[in-house]
């Protein structure tokens, strides 16, 4: 019986090392759900290596997909009013990234833009972020899927624009800037002798975009409320997010934290969130093309289907390694309860 059961442990031990999300990263999914076309920018940190695109065209309900190796860190965001020619050659009214291209090659977005920001754990947490230090240009949310932690959903859905005071509004309500881009001081920029959290506290605009998206950062030591953690998690980015998920009805305020491939998307959902249109999702149809497909599973009753091979459900990279996680905690439960009850 011992041999028998360290044997089993040891492929069970080897079984979670192969599908450890070490191995991959994390599948990055945009969603449009806007009325037009927006186009992404994808910037990554320094020391963290270029995804497969820097900048693309994203067309209404459409998607597409990334792979983001683990230990990568970067932004994202959405460029909206684009002009480019056959060439790629163009601009774009908010978000652009100065490249005069599709591609952004390594450059951010001009403020204002809404972000979204994450660290994936080299076997640990994720950190994710969505932010409006620099402004808003457009709705944004951030969900999470076969992880294991919190892992809230966060964002704005609130259409800033239409609220933006006088003061900050770029052009007809296109985009929405930030008091320190608006102004420069160093009491809304937190920077000179505001430049820590005792010292630059929130400001009227800040408490403004507060109100409207809870769960945003809304300046730069916002950290309190914004900041989210997740382990093994996949991550869905939808622009103009329309419906709120049952999911985010159910996610809490954090807590203080430490410092592809095209699919034609169609989906509604339902429920309400804490915060008013704060975290969306649907359930997804079309045809998929080389990408990953994610779905979220409510119940643990397509284990057993899925560990015979004859689940007819579409299983992404990390609810798998969740469902082998799953089997393998219970063989070893099992395992260690017969070697107990033999040895009684």
């Amino acid at each position: 019986m011992d041999s028998s059961f360290s044997k089993l442990s040891f492929t069970l031990i080897l079984v979670l090392f192969v599908t450890s999300r070490g191995a991959s990263g994390a599948t990055f999914t945009f969603v449009n759900r806007c009325d037009r076309t927006v186009w992404p920018g994808i910037l990554a940190n320094a020391g963290s290596p270029r995804l497969d695109s820097t900048g693309f065209e994203l067309p209404k309900d459409t998607s597409r997909s990334f792979q983001a190796p683990t230990g990568w860190s970067g932004r994202f965001w959405a460029r909206t009013g684009c002009n480019f020619d056959e060439s790629g050659s163009g601009s774009c009214l908010t978000g652009d990234c100065g490249s005069g291209q599709v591609e952004c090659n390594g450059a951010g977005a001009a403020p204002p833009a809404t972000l979204a920001e994450f660290t994936l754990g080299t076997g640990g947490q994720d950190f994710y972020d969505v932010s409006l230090v620099d402004g808003y240009n457009l709705p944004m949310v951030v969900e999470g899927t076969g992880g294991m932690g919190l892992c809230a959903s966060t964002g704005c859905s609130t259409d800033l624009n239409q609220q933006c005071p006088t003061e900050l509004r770029v052009g007809d309500g296109d985009a929405c800037k930030s008091a320190c881009e608006a102004f420069g001081s160093p009491e809304y920029c937190c920077s000179g002798a505001y430049g820590s959290p005792t010292t630059c506290r929130p400001s009227v605009y800040s408490e403004m975009f507060k109100a409207a998206c809870p769960r945003s950062y809304s300046y730069a030591y916002d950290d309190a409320t914004s900041t989210f953690t997740c382990t093994g998690a996949d991550y869905t980015v939808t622009f103009c997010p329309s419906s709120p998920s049952q999911k985010s009805s159910r996610d809490s305020t954090p807590v203080a934290q430490g410092g592809g491939s095209s699919t034609s998307q169609q989906g509604t959902g339902s429920g309400s969130g804490i915060d008013p249109g704060l975290t969306y999702s649907g359930s997804e149809s079309g045809s998929t093309g080389s990408g990953s497909g994610q779905t979220m599973l409510a119940d643990g009753s397509w284990l057993a289907g899925l560990a015979m091979g004859d689940s007819p459900r579409t299983v992404s990279p990390s609810s798998l390694q969740s469902a082998l996680i799953a089997l393998a905690a219970l063989f070893i439960t099992t395992a260690t309860l017969s070697y107990d009850v033999l040895n009684l």
